[in-house]
């Protein structure tokens, strides 16, 4: 699907340019840590703007973007990552959970190749979240993408992300306003009650 639609995909960040710079702004201010590795890099979008050294990822046009965009990328799936154990200071998952075939064991993997006190950021959008109920209702109805999702409340993530090995310090979000309200820039909050787009970050032990 990705292989075929990668640009489709891309250009949803440029349609939506107030939410996707929302977005960029939550996940920079997660990554503190380098290097940086993007598992679901996809065209490299959010790699970009947060200097990711490389991304990983199943769709070879979509890497052809991503390697365009500066990035340097690998060919494969986050059930199994072409990496090293201990490789990475930051581990990213940027709305990748939702589309994998076992997210348990892309975190369990993601934790792998992460250094120890390294961090592991899961950004999704929350199935219980006005925007998650909107995007379970369009999978509905046959979106291209979205149903082939299967999204996840925080607290499901959490519960994953703690069983592969990760400590919680810390959630963001941002898209406080509603799926039909205007869009507006915001500054990310520590409050996630209902935010749209959330990033977890989960320290190995």
């Amino acid at each position: 699907m990705f292989d075929k639609l990668w640009e489709l995909y891309d250009e949803w960040y440029y349609r939506h340019k107030t939410i996707a710079e929302n977005e960029v702004r939550l996940v920079k201010s997660m990554v503190t840590k380098h290097p940086v590795l993007e598992v679901g890099v996809g065209t490299g979008f959010f790699a970009q703007h947060v200097g990711a050294e490389i991304g990983v990822d199943p769709s070879i046009n979509m890497l052809g973007k991503a390697l365009k965009r500066g990035i340097e990328v690998a060919q494969g799936v986050g059930e199994k990552l072409p990496f090293r154990d201990n490789s990475f200071m930051t581990v990213l998952l940027i709305v990748t959970l939702c589309f994998v075939d076992d997210p348990y064991l892309v975190l369990a993997e993601s934790t792998r190749v992460a250094k120890r006190g390294g961090d592991v950021v899961a950004c999704i959008v929350p199935r219980d979240s006005s925007w998650g109920r909107k995007y379970v209702e369009e999978a509905k109805r046959g979106h291209v993408f979205y149903s082939r999702a299967r999204f996840y409340t925080v607290a499901e993530v959490y519960d994953m992300m703690e069983k592969a090995g990760l400590k919680i310090v810390e959630a963001r979000g941002v898209l406080g306003f509603k799926p039909w309200e205007r869009p507006y820039p915001e500054e990310p909050s520590n409050d996630i009650v209902d935010k749209g787009f959330v990033c977890i970050r989960g320290v190995k032990k």
